[in-house]
């Protein structure tokens, strides 16, 4: 059994790297016309070159997963501006994309908390496929739509659970095919737990990328060891291996709150159950100190008896 760690977005180790450098539409409105279009350009091209940083110095960490940044194109999605920023960036999108095929890594997108499709509001919906849109049209551009994914939650309870998970199911008719074959599902820290977006995600055939942190905040009936064979299996129909996400709470009083690094007690317990299981797993891990939390969580298991670091960032359980 393998488990490999990556982190979200943005390499801290490294100087002045954010790969999400932004513009706001205030900001943008008072600009000139020639202005406008230049920061644009301006902005991505620094956000793709530091994600082309951030690439270089995973693979020199041997670091294989790793969350891009979901603000790599500053106001991709506006509805008064809509630009193209695939073609005055073509080479650099596929520079990306050749790193990553060449390399083998895995690559992901977390779009924001108001990608939702259980809003009873349709432009609310319309909106969040235009933000999966957005995201699935820069794994064409780097040509690896056929092995990133994106990642979301269910969304809001709306007051009513059962109302809202059936007007969720039906939201998420207006998705694309294509593109919903590329996304998977999270439980939540508060609303649908475990149990509630594994079913979801069985009946949307999609994979479910479970939270361990957002488990413990929210727990379910079912004890986690009867649903982890579950979970497992929605990830049967497409070329990965499951992934996990990994973070701990900043302190009792801010349990749902990540902390700067993670606390091996605190997943210990997990990483023992999962051992009984013998299926390699990816961790993505979402401490506030990234990559360092990351690699630190490595060292740490790594020194417990029966786990072996074998690269970099990957672990193995024997």
């Amino acid at each position: 059994m393998k488990i490999r760690f990556g982190y979200v977005s943005t390499a801290i180790t490294l100087w002045d790297a954010s790969p999400s450098k932004t513009l706001t539409f205030t900001r943008y409105q008072l600009l000139s016309e020639q202005d406008r279009r230049e920061k644009l350009l301006e902005l991505t091209r620094l956000n793709l070159q530091h994600t082309l940083r951030m690439l270089y110095y995973n693979l020199a960490h041997e670091i294989e997963l790793y969350r891009l940044s979901s603000s790599l194109v500053p106001l991709a999605t506006h509805p008064e501006i809509l630009w193209d920023y695939v073609t005055p960036f073509q080479s650099e999108w596929k520079e990306l994309g050749d790193v990553i095929k060449k390399n083998n890594l895995r690559v992901s997108f977390h779009p924001n908390q108001f990608t939702l499709f259980t809003s009873p509001q349709a432009k609310i919906t319309d909106n969040a496929v235009i933000d999966m849109e957005y995201h699935y049209r820069m794994f064409e551009a780097m040509g690896v739509k056929d092995r990133g994914m994106m990642n979301i939650h269910i969304g809001g309870a709306y007051g009513d659970k059962v109302e809202t998970i059936v007007r969720f199911h039906e939201n998420l008719k207006k998705l694309p095919p294509h593109i919903k074959r590329v996304m998977t599902l999270e439980n939540d820290d508060k609303t649908y737990n475990a149990e509630e977006t594994l079913i979801a995600c069985e009946k949307e055939k999609v994979p479910f990328v479970f939270d361990y942190h957002h488990h413990m905040a929210n727990l379910c009936e079912t004890p986690l060891e009867q649903l982890l064979p579950r979970i497992f299996q929605t990830w049967d129909h497409v070329d990965h291996i499951p992934k996990i996400h990994i973070s701990s709470p900043k302190g009792e009083k801010e349990f749902r709150s990540h902390a700067d690094f993670v606390d091996l007690e605190f997943i210990l317990p997990f990483l023992k159950m999962i051992k009984e299981f013998d299926q390699d797993v990816d961790f993505m891990i979402e401490a506030k100190k990234k990559d360092q939390a990351a690699l630190k969580l490595v060292e740490d298991i790594s020194k417990l008896r029966g786990y072996k670091r074998v690269s970099g960032a990957a672990i193995e359980v024997k």
